[in-house]
């Protein structure tokens, strides 16, 4: 957990601008079906918290429009205030980057139902989570198996299904690292790095950031990789 707040601690705030085009210009549009009256909340994380750092007032009219000023491609959140807690459940987490995004998501499906189109980091997001995802269908499987195993006093399936699991973690992570290196000329490389093997041994986290592309690791989070796998280093000295 403490490595996790270091990888991602406090960074620069942006702030909306108009909708002249720029080439820091984050252009945002978007449709929520079936909603009629509400508030949207684009946020980003500041010292592990959500921070907004811009508002849009729904009233009577689903689609909404912003330009926001963006100075280096990072994960936003878009919130829709429903009049109840703050909670992941009501976020739509998003990859954004100079140019045009749009989201297209409704109502009652909003996170799962959500479309996002115009980010290539996104792209690149959406192709890590489906594989990723496998990973995790198959640790909940095991997790079910060894409960069961245990319940009827069987040490030796026991055994068997904790080794299963280190090799499914073990794979997750080389995939995860493996994607990251591929993906070196993109921000999703770095981000993964922080926020899904952060915990990794170090000399993958320091191939990683040796991979990227000089544009990369001058991006929000190539710098932020940079600097966490030196600080792990001169810890660990």
């Amino acid at each position: 957990m403490k490595k996790s707040i270091i990888a991602f601690a406090a960074i620069a705030l942006f702030a909306s601008c108009d909708k002249k085009e720029s080439t820091d210009s984050l252009h945002l549009t978007g449709n929520i079906k079936g909603l009629k009256n509400g508030t949207l909340y684009i946020q980003h994380i500041v010292d592990t918290s959500l921070v907004a750092i811009d508002s849009i007032k729904i009233d009577g009219n689903s689609s909404f429009e912003r330009d926001i000023k963006l100075a280096s491609p990072e994960m936003l959140y878009l919130f829709l205030d429903r009049g109840v807690t703050n909670s992941l459940d009501n976020n739509i987490l998003f990859f954004a980057e100079p140019g045009n995004v749009h989201i297209e998501t409704n109502l009652d499906n909003f996170i799962f139902g959500a479309k996002i189109t115009g980010s290539k980091n996104q792209e690149l997001y959406d192709e890590y989570k489906k594989i990723n995802s496998r990973f995790n269908d198959e640790n909940l499987a095991l997790v079910e198996a060894r409960f069961k195993a245990i319940k009827r006093q069987d040490q030796k399936a026991v055994d068997s299904i904790d080794a299963k699991n280190d090799s499914n973690i073990k794979r997750k992570y080389l995939f995860a690292t493996n994607f990251a290196i591929n993906n070196k000329d993109h921000e999703i490389a770095p981000y993964i790095a922080l926020a899904e093997i952060y915990d990794i041994n170090i000399k993958f986290l320091d191939t990683i950031q040796k991979s990227m592309t000089p544009k990369v690791a001058q991006s929000l989070y190539g710098k932020k990789l940079t600097k966490y796998v030196a600080d792990i280093k001169k810890s660990e000295k």
